[in-house]
């Protein structure tokens, strides 16, 4: 939610990347102060750091109320651009990456600051060989103004969020390591070992599971093994994991030193670890090999849009948004946190769920046939708002069951009952198709793309679920051309009705209904011209729910 330009500074003749703060006009006057406080904090966290492989911070200034930062221009491309374009990289490549992030986290470290977001987008290769890490936004620091968190709540990406801070929202140096190692998982992997279809999916697996295999690490596997252990104090330090990754780069095995232990039982002076070693000649060249210097700059961190194109500065906005909104997640078990989108580039690189098994050859809610153009490809490819939103239609047929004793409802002809494994009923027609979203049950007709969606309940307040889930999907730009019909109260639950226009062109019409018994979600989802007519079949799907007694 901000812009970065290539300027020039006219006093002392060099090129400037400037941060431009937009917040989103659907933020609260007080949220948008927020957003202002935190600049200031990313701004002072980033001046107190002076390391070559740290993104130099010049001057703010303010402008109208709104503070403007002032940094190095980096020509240079993300580490996630570099993944995107090239494909995974070689071990001892991403492992020199990893040295020279390391130095600078360490640099950090040592003067209190927590940087809370590494990732591939916040890390620069540049077109010197240099690797650079940027973007403090989230950065909090020893003596500063606050952690910015309201309580319930964590900043973050939920891909590269250690679990302890996804469940706790603890910021430490080992959360800052853990980052490190699921960034360097992306770089040789081509996605984070957490890498979902949705954020809720992503935190779900983080919650319950260990992270996925990375097969093409090579000598890098013991870093991430070491980096991405569950309990933060069987962790790497910042000493331990230079000499694996050194090992990893070079194919030298240094011995290990006395010093090597877990970051947690590590003495550490205030907040952090141990400074820095400034005096081996390994540790002073972390660089990669060079990229194209004919290559595009970056849109994230510090490598700006050069011309104020309102298109290519959206899609920066996306890349170096400077707050987000928070995305409730205390219906993942295990996970009872709310967590901010910051970002994000989705792990689907078309921008939709996932297709399910045995998808047969049918259209969706684009009507039949394939979706019209080409296929979205690309960073800049927002991910689903919501689950069941898919431009095709897939699953298995649905299976006919019984009603529960003593229903006087009576389906239509054509129409049958459907008993999930999740324990709720519902009647939908016998052409429909079924399959799941993570946990989200789907129906969808294969004829017109009418899909509907079940979601188990949840104990949040119904209409702060649905702001939630707006704010969140509009935070990763998953609402173009957002159009909100209604956001209301309902019956003792909660609906929300929209439409948006999708990556392939045509617009879909959606509501999201949370009932006032049980708090369960009913989705429905048609092409916006089709809305009116599938109205029937939603009353009739929404009335014939019966949720597990």
């Amino acid at each position: 939610m901000g812009r970065v330009w290539r300027a020039r500074d006219e006093m002392l003749h060099r090129e400037v990347a400037i941060k431009e703060i937009v917040p989103p006009s659907w933020l609260a006057e007080g949220e948008r102060a927020e957003v202002r406080s935190r600049t200031l904090r990313e701004a002072r966290a980033a001046a107190r750091l002076n390391h070559p492989a740290v993104v130099r911070l010049y001057d703010v200034v303010a402008v109208d109320g709104s503070p403007w930062i002032v940094m190095e221009y980096v020509p240079s491309r993300t580490l996630q651009d570099v993944v995107d374009a090239e494909g995974p990289l070689e071990p001892a490549r991403a492992a020199r990456i990893g040295l020279a992030v390391l130095d600078a986290l360490q640099a950090a470290h040592t003067a209190g600051v927590l940087h809370r977001d590494i990732k591939p987008q916040n890390v620069l290769v540049a077109h010197d060989g240099r690797v650079m890490l940027t973007d403090f936004g989230l950065a909090t620091f020893d003596g500063g103004d606050g952690a910015m968190t309201r309580p319930g709540m964590v900043f973050g990406s939920p891909q590269y969020v250690a679990p302890e801070r996804a469940a706790e929202g603890v910021s430490t140096v080992a959360a800052d390591l853990w980052s490190l190692g699921a960034t360097l998982h992306a770089a040789v992997e081509g996605q984070s070992p957490y890498a979902r279809s949705t954020a809720m999916a992503t935190l779900s697996a983080l919650a319950a599971g260990p992270p996925d295999p990375a097969p093409h690490a090579g000598a890098l596997a013991p870093v991430l093994d070491g980096l991405l252990r569950r309990d933060p104090r069987e962790r790497l330090d910042h000493e331990t994991a230079r000499r694996l990754l050194r090992t990893a780069a070079t194919g030298r095995v240094d011995p290990p030193s006395a010093t090597d232990r877990p970051a947690a039982d590590r003495p550490v002076p205030g907040l952090v670890g141990q400074p820095a070693t400034a005096d081996d000649p390994d540790d002073q060249d972390p660089t990669v090999p060079l990229p194209d210097p004919a290559a595009p700059a970056a849109a994230g961190g510090t490598s700006p849009t050069p011309t104020p194109d309102p298109a290519a500065a959206g899609r920066t906005a996306r890349r170096v948004a400077v707050v987000a909104v928070a995305l409730l997640v205390a219906v993942v078990a295990g996970v009872g946190t709310a967590l901010t989108l910051v970002g994000d580039k989705p792990s689907n690189p078309t921008g939709w769920s996932s297709p399910p098994p045995n998808r047969p050859p049918n259209g969706g809610p684009f009507g039949p046939g394939p979706p019209p153009g080409p296929p979205p490809n690309g960073r800049n490819v927002p991910p689903p708002p919501f689950a069941c939103v898919r431009p095709d239609v897939g699953g298995t047929p649905v299976r006919a069951g019984t009603p529960t004793a003593g229903e006087d409802l009576r389906p239509p002809p054509g129409w049958v009952w459907h008993a999930d494994t999740a324990g709720f009923r519902v009647s939908v027609p016998a052409t429909w198709l079924t399959s799941r979203d993570g946990t989200v049950a789907c129906f969808q007709d294969p004829a017109t793309g009418r899909a509907f969606s079940v979601a188990e309940g949840s104990a949040a307040d119904p209409l702060e679920l649905l702001r939630t889930a707006r704010d969140a999907a509009a935070g990763e730009g998953s609402l173009p051309g957002y159009d909100e019909i209604r956001l209301a109260t309902d019956d003792g639950g909660a609906e929300w009705e929209l439409r948006w226009q999708t990556p392939h062109g045509p617009w879909l019409h959606a509501r999201q209904q949370v009932l006032g018994t049980d708090h369960w979600t009913l989705g429905w989802i048609t092409r916006d011209e089709d809305w009116a007519e599938a109205a029937a079949d939603w009353e009739l799907v929404r009335k014939s729910f019966r949720p597990p007694r």
